[in-house]
């Protein structure tokens, strides 16, 4: 008997992680100036260009076209639960 594990068995755990990042859905969210969920426009949505075309559409209603920098930022959600953001308030 030996101690070591047989290849098909070692990797068992990297393919549950694999399954497991392909069948995460990335889904956004909007932020506040501080990195917060945005108080108002406190939604889902499906990809990064939706939710920025709603937060410019948001911004520009309230502040008027032109008014930069746009301080609402966008993160996505990752397979393990988190947040990373893709797109800093005011950038």
């Amino acid at each position: 008997m030996t101690d070591t594990l047989s290849p098909r068995l070692a990797h068992q755990p990297l393919r549950a992680q694999a399954r497991r990042f392909q069948q995460h859905v990335r889904c956004y969210r909007l932020v506040d100036g501080g990195g917060a969920p945005h108080p108002v426009l406190d939604d889902l949505y499906d990809s990064l260009e939706t939710a920025w075309a709603e937060a410019i559409g948001w911004w520009q209603s309230q502040f008027g076209p032109g008014h930069e920098p746009v301080e609402i930022g966008v993160e996505v959600s990752t397979a393990s639960g988190d947040w990373r953001t893709v797109r800093f308030p005011g950038g």
